[in-house]
């Protein structure tokens, strides 16, 4: 069973900084594409970030200058360094991954989701 594990949520005042860490683990797997998704209370969850095996990466216009996805390979590992944030940003923040387990097909994975709360 493939685990996503995140950490770095918290409070932060408006104009700081937070980086979030997601890590996968399973006995056998190859992760291909990790994302970003966010969601505040009574609003979609959205993508707000997302970056491919090979390393391109592509963000929401709304977080777009202030985040940064990036991964480790080698510790199966998707980052988003959060700059300049706002009260809007805050929302219950889901990591995602596609992961093949073995040789059987692709799927989606899930993290628990870790909070991010923006306030003065």
């Amino acid at each position: 069973q493939v685990q996503l594990v995140e950490s770095g949520g918290g409070l932060v005042q408006p104009g700081g900084s937070l980086r979030l860490s997601c890590a996968a683990s399973a006995r056998t797997f190859t992760i291909y594409a990790m994302r970003w998704y966010r969601q505040a209370p009574g609003k979609e969850r959205e993508l707000v970030a997302a970056i491919t095996s090979g390393g391109s990466t592509n963000c929401a216009d709304s977080v777009k200058g202030r985040f940064t996805i990036s991964r480790d390979n080698a510790k199966n590992t998707v980052y988003l360094q959060m700059n300049s944030l706002k009260p809007e940003d805050t929302a219950v923040y889901y990591c995602n991954a596609d992961i093949r387990v073995g040789t059987i097909q692709i799927r989606t994975y899930w993290g628990q989701g870790t909070q991010v709360t923006v306030s003065s």
